[in-house]
């Protein structure tokens, strides 16, 4: 599918988003515990399957943070229980077929309609688990339609908020090359926070990258690719003294953790999906 035939599909369904409008919860479900519902703005399917099965995974605990222990009539959160989620997700190729032209306003289009369509399913806030792609969120701001009402949680700040939280001091960056190229986000974001922000070498990067578009980005997950990353990120802690890597591709964490990684990780899809829980839980109604 070309661009072009893409937003002839998007611009059908703008016109069933615009004549619905907000879904309400149906009369035969109980009333949610949860004060809102979540919209995943999907871009690879990796990244955004793992993002909303730690939503569901994590959502009992996080609720639990939030209850009044005093509050004895309402049941004890189940554990299977979840805000309402929703998805939109726009072809991969589309994506890509923009960032590899530079063409950052036509990502932001693409995402604004999926963040319309997931408000259209009744998101009450939004987030986009795909850390490339949120160099354009300035631009989307600019796109007519941007849900402006609707608050849309950053990923970059979800990483460097727990970063400052470990007082961290030199985290290494990792992620796709576009990603740590973009001086915009995490490097000015750790910086801003009294982070040092330690980006791969260009041999390194590339790899890297390769190795999250042909492999992870498709579910594919080989062993001697995983242990090649694990020693660049040994390669950079031994020469740059970084006391955590940021795992700033959501696919990252499908091979990365704590347990295989020779300093503590910081998946940024986990902490962006339990910042949307937080949201939910708290926000006032």
């Amino acid at each position: 599918m070309t661009l072009h035939s893409s937003r002839q599909q998007e611009t059908q369904v703008d016109s069933l988003v615009q004549s619905s409008g907000p879904l309400s919860q149906p009369d035969l479900f109980r009333p949610s515990l949860f004060r809102g519902a979540i919209g995943i703005v999907a871009c690879s399917a990796e990244g955004a399957a793992l993002c909303y099965r730690i939503i569901v995974r994590d959502a009992a605990r996080v609720l639990a943070r939030h209850r009044p222990t005093t509050d004895t009539a309402a049941p004890s959160p189940l554990p299977k229980h979840h805000p309402s989620v929703s998805m939109h997700s726009l072809s991969l190729f589309d994506y890509m077929e923009a960032i590899e032209a530079g063409d950052w306003n036509a990502v932001a289009r693409l995402m604004v309609h999926s963040a319309n369509a997931c408000i259209a399913a009744g998101a009450t806030v939004l987030i986009c688990p795909d850390n490339t792609i949120h160099q354009a969120l300035a631009c989307a701001r600019t796109v007519p339609r941007f849900p402006a009402t609707t608050p849309w949680l950053s990923i970059v700040d979800a990483v460097v908020a727990e970063a400052q939280r470990r007082s961290l001091r030199r985290v290494l960056l990792l992620g796709t090359k576009w990603l740590v190229n973009c001086d915009a986000l995490y490097p000015a974001a750790f910086e801003a926070a009294g982070i040092a922000c330690v980006r791969t070498s260009t041999a390194h990067r590339e790899r890297v990258s390769d190795i999250i578009m042909a492999d992870l980005c498709i579910g594919k997950f080989e062993p001697a690719c995983v242990s090649e990353i694990v020693d660049i990120i040994q390669h950079h802690v031994a020469h740059d003294g970084c006391d955590a890597v940021a795992l700033c591709c959501t696919e990252l964490p499908l091979i990365l953790h704590d347990g295989n990684c020779p300093v503590p990780t910081l998946s940024s899809t986990e902490l962006l999906a339990v910042a949307a829980l937080e949201h939910v839980c708290r926000r006032e109604q």
